[in-house]
């Protein structure tokens, strides 16, 4: 699930600057506060749920929005698959993105949507 082809340059100017991970790092755990949610740059995240990956997040890719939206604890864990590049994306942020690029919402709800529809598969 990757999202539109995202101007990094916009998020840095913004105050948004790329954080980096190394292989194995935990970005958020199952049960954290969830005030960002995250666009990857390069490298990967690995999804967990009670231990198992449920999906793996790419360069363009976004996650943890979730809980950012709905104010609710991170319902899974990230971890970087391999070194990775990403930026945090506070609510004024995911604000600031939909003003400069509109369709950056749609993109997050169709990424949204891929991922119930993947889970209603596996109910």
């Amino acid at each position: 699930m990757t999202v539109r082809k995202i101007d990094f340059s916009l998020l840095t100017q913004a105050g948004y600057p790329i954080q980096k991970f190394d292989e194995g790092d935990v970005i958020f755990s199952d049960g954290d506060g969830g005030d960002y949610m995250f666009l990857v740059r390069s490298g990967t995240i690995d999804i967990l749920r009670k231990g198992s990956v449920v999906e793996t997040v790419g360069p363009g890719g976004i996650f943890g929005e979730m809980a950012l939206i709905d104010g609710s604890p991170r319902s899974a864990t990230a971890k970087a698959a391999e070194s990775c590049e990403l930026v945090a994306i506070p609510e004024k942020g995911f604000l600031f993105m939909v003003h400069e690029a509109p369709y950056f919402a749609l993109d997050v709800m169709r990424t949204l949507s891929e991922r119930l529809r993947v889970m209603n598969q596996l109910v």
